[in-house]
């Protein structure tokens, strides 16, 4: 399958006057063609760092892209100029931001902000530009299009309020899409019909989607693979089976077992104890190791290599890897 990006061991990082954060610490993934690929994880993971740095709106100073490539249809947009980004942010990859209560100019019509776009890449007349953005705000359920654009945002719900944020991401065509933590604020109801939303946008236009999310609820509505992240490592990889159903990394599984279930009766949820690691120093080992019931010495002094359990899964893990495998045999028997 065709990739649309790939991103090569990415490494973020944030200068402070405590010292440097390394946010990001050589993530690797890719994206195929109309494929919605979602990144999970605990908040200060590097998630929303890793969908910043495709976009190029790290600021720097204090953020830098250190090491590492973000390659789209083949070209890496870390040695863009700011010109060239500019030419290509959401005409070629669009972002959806967080929190659509604060993601629109409350002082411009709705209108206004969906013609922007449009003006400004594709120079198209303001009649043309009208007629699309009465489409698209068809496209993604708003009722009586032609009035609501010359509203503004205060007159419409969260819920609305995300449809359009979604609309002004798609309204030039992107063949890739990241939605950062699109149903965040939203009650039950309007995160399935926004989740709907995005498989109906996905079947019409065929963008491609980076899904940002620690709700694993939404990724198991909508993802096709999925990446799970840790300290600013990518951890595990698969599709939404393998990671479901044959969930390797501990961390994966604990995750799994703090969501809520409603399939089994007095069904108790089990916290992951302890906290993240400080990333001023991160650990030489798997930054998951003070935090995992199965650690053995080599954890927490050398970090993992890269196990391909399937075709489509991998993962990160000692507990995987034949050397680590034979380590905790030894240890268990010496038991």
């Amino acid at each position: 399958m065709e990739k649309i990006v790939e991103v090569k061991n990415l490494h973020v990082t944030f200068s402070t006057y405590g010292g440097t954060i390394q946010a990001v610490r050589g993530v690797n993934f890719y994206v195929n063609k109309g494929e919605t690929l979602a990144i999970v994880g605990e908040s200060g993971c590097g998630k929303s760092v890793t969908s910043n740095a495709i976009m190029r709106l790290i600021p720097d100073p204090p953020g830098k892209i250190t090491q590492g490539q973000v390659l789209f249809k083949g070209e890496d947009v870390t040695k863009f100029s700011e010109k060239k980004m500019r030419s290509i942010r959401g005409v070629d990859i669009s972002m959806i931001f967080q929190d659509p209560m604060t993601a629109l100019n409350p002082t411009l019509t709705i209108g206004s902000q969906l013609m922007e776009g449009l003006r400004q890449h594709q120079g198209i007349s303001s009649a043309r530009s009208k007629q699309k953005a009465i489409e698209m705000m068809e496209l993604v359920g708003i009722p009586n299009p032609e009035e609501r654009l010359k509203q503004y945002p205060h007159q419409f719900s969260g819920g609305m309020r995300q449809r359009i944020v979604i609309a002004i991401a798609l309204i030039c065509e992107p063949e890739l899409l990241i939605a950062d933590e699109p149903t965040t604020a939203l009650d039950v109801t309007i995160q399935a019909q926004i989740l709907e939303l995005f498989e109906k946008i996905q079947e019409v236009t065929g963008v491609s989607i980076i899904l940002i999310t620690h709700d694993l609820g939404v990724v198991a509505k909508i993802a096709d693979r999925i990446a799970v992240m840790y300290a600013g490592k990518i951890i595990e990889t698969g599709t939404k089976r393998d990671i479901f159903y044959k969930g390797q990394h501990p961390y994966t599984k604990g995750l799994l077992k703090s969501v809520p279930r409603l399939d089994v009766k007095g069904a108790a949820l089990t916290p992951i104890d302890g906290t993240p690691p400080d990333l001023f120093s991160p650990p030489a080992g798997c930054p998951f190791a003070p935090r995992c019931p199965y650690a053995m010495e080599v954890c927490n002094k050398i970090y993992p290599d890269t196990v391909q359990l399937s075709q489509s899964h991998e993962v990160n893990c000692w507990l995987q890897d034949e050397r680590g495998k034979r380590l905790l045999a030894t240890t268990t028997t010496k038991e």
